[in-house]
Parts: structure tokens; sequence; C-alpha cells
């Protein structure tokens, strides 16, 4: 059996990938389809994970072994086959290929193709220029500061107290200090 993936970015509008892997290959093996359809080297802790009709995630496909508790199934790419986790058209996955920036390609399989079975992942359509693969210190900052909104009401908590707050907590000197930085 084959699955075909259609990958997009919310980054870039006309970027666009479709990978037929075979449904016995690992993610592992469709972690590195992804990689060479983008031109990403290999040197990101990337994850998948399966997620639920409206993008939630739900399991997480690892690069590595993470330690997790023994109370948490624990999967591994190059241990788990896609049929494992993958068995209806119309899944939804997300591929953090950015972890540090929370970045993801957000996939979907598209069709399953049965009677046909494939050696290597194929990339049967490749539109558009993958975002940049991981972003600069500067560019992750700017990014965090551009999607980190405060109005007007910023700090009116009604319930804010500032004598309550500990000084020492912030290493930053006296209660005094930190009411200057403030204001």
């Amino acid at each position: 059996m084959v699955y075909r993936f259609t990958i997009i970015s919310d980054e870039v509008d006309n970027f666009r990938r479709e990978i037929q892997i075979d449904s016995e290959a690992t993610f592992l093996d469709f972690h590195r389809a992804i990689l060479k359809s983008t031109g990403y080297a290999d040197d990101q802790m990337t994850s998948f994970f399966i997620c639920d009709d409206n993008w939630e995630k739900e399991t997480e496909v690892t690069l590595e072994d993470m330690g997790t508790s023994s109370d948490i199934d624990s999967w591994i790419m190059e241990e788990t086959p896609l049929n494992e986790l993958l068995e209806d058209e119309k899944q939804h996955l997300l591929y953090i290929f950015d972890p540090l920036a929370d970045r993801a390609f957000f996939i979907e399989l598209t069709e399953i193709i049965t009677g046909k079975d494939l050696d290597e992942a194929v990339c049967t359509k490749q539109i558009g220029e993958a975002p940049q693969h991981v972003l600069d210190f500067d560019q992750l900052m700017a990014t965090q500061v551009a999607t980190t909104t405060f109005d007007d009401t910023f700090g009116d908590d009604e319930d804010f107290d500032l004598d309550e707050l500990d000084p020492d907590g912030f290493e930053m000197g006296s209660a005094e200090d930190f009411e200057n930085m403030l204001y």
C-alpha cells in the first residue's frame, strides 16, 4: 500500500509538496523524504504530531527517544512504521521542522493507494520554495515581538499589587528599582 501526502506551509503561500511513500516505511523514512524535497539539513530535533480534524496535536513521533515516563507511549521515528499510526485518508499531521521557533508543515494523508508498493519515497509534486529552515536569533526575536501584542490595558489588572512582587526572584534589586523599570 502507498500513502500520498500533501504538505503545505502557513508561511509560504505557493509552497506545496506531494510525497508518495510505502505504508510500511518508517516515520524516519518520511522525515528524510521531506528534508530531501525541501533541501533542509538533517540537524534539528524534528517531530511529527498526529492531529485531530482541527489540527490539535495528539500523538508525537520523535526523532530521538526523549526518555518520557513509562506511562506515556513513546513513538520513535526509526521504530515506527507509518501504518502503525496512520490508517485513514484525510488524517492530519504536523511536522515540526524548526523546534526552537515551533514552525511546522501541515500534512494530510490525501490518498491511500492499494495494490502498489514503493521501495523508497518519491516527491511527485514540488511547487514553490520551502520556507527558511531555521530562523536565526534576530528573526526569532522579531517574530516573537511581532506576534506578542500589548494593548493599553496591559498591567491594568485590578488584582495586581506591586508590593506583593518578590524582586529577589528576579535578581534585579529592590522593588523600587523594579518599579522604576516599569515606568
